[in-house]
């Protein structure tokens, strides 16, 4: 029977209580969930702080690359909409100029980031991360990604496979990115998100 909890002072014992031994710290706290290779997993916070640094990441990325283009639509959009008749009062806006000077053009910047995001992507999440298994973030909260066989070798086909859901299937199917990140919450006995499960790879704690 283990040690009961010491009476407060003033307080008079139970019958039958006893003083815990010396040394004893209280009950044995339940041991951390151990991946395939015997590591520590992933926990839900950690993952979540280090995808959030990854996307800060991307999106300072993202914002160097099409502010510059961007801030040139709009800058052509107000010269339409302030262009001025001979006899100084606003010219009419034209419809016309404004579907090609501006709709298009943001269109087209839409699509021209989705394209290039989904190769940075690939670059920092499949060929950047299968030589270590860690993206920064991941690095930052020393985190890495490695396969559900012990024996195997992350790679880029288990890499790609976890691209293609997080990213690239996350981005047509509305709510799969929520639904991926809280699976790990309760899949077991792995704690692997939807990518995860799909690539046969587990997220685990390292000391670096």
């Amino acid at each position: 029977m283990p040690p009961q909890h010491a009476p407060s002072p003033g307080q008079v014992p139970p019958p039958g209580w006893t003083p815990p031994p010396p040394g004893w710290a209280g009950p044995p706290r339940p041991a951390p969930a151990l991946g395939p290779g015997g590591q520590p997993l992933a926990s839900f916070g950690d993952r979540l702080l280090a995808a959030l640094i990854d996307a800060a990441l991307s999106t300072a990325v993202a914002m160097v690359l099409f502010l510059p283009p961007f801030l040139i639509v709009i800058w052509n959009m107000m010269d339409d909409l302030t262009r001025t008749n001979p006899d100084g009062t606003l010219a009419d806006p034209d419809p016309t100029s404004f579907l090609t000077d501006f709709m298009l053009p943001i269109l087209l910047l839409e699509l021209g980031l989705m394209v290039v995001m989904l190769g940075l992507y690939w670059l920092y999440h499949v060929e950047y991360m299968k030589r270590t298994g860690q993206t920064y973030g991941k690095r930052v909260m020393k985190l890495r990604v490695v396969p559900l066989d012990p024996a195997a070798t992350l790679d880029r086909r288990m890499a790609g496979k976890r691209y293609a859901v997080q990213y690239v299937a996350a981005m047509f199917l509305p709510g799969l990115s929520y639904l991926d990140g809280l699976w790990q919450l309760w899949d077991k006995p792995w704690q692997q998100c939807l990518h995860d499960k799909f690539a046969g790879t587990v997220v685990v704690k390292v000391s670096a």
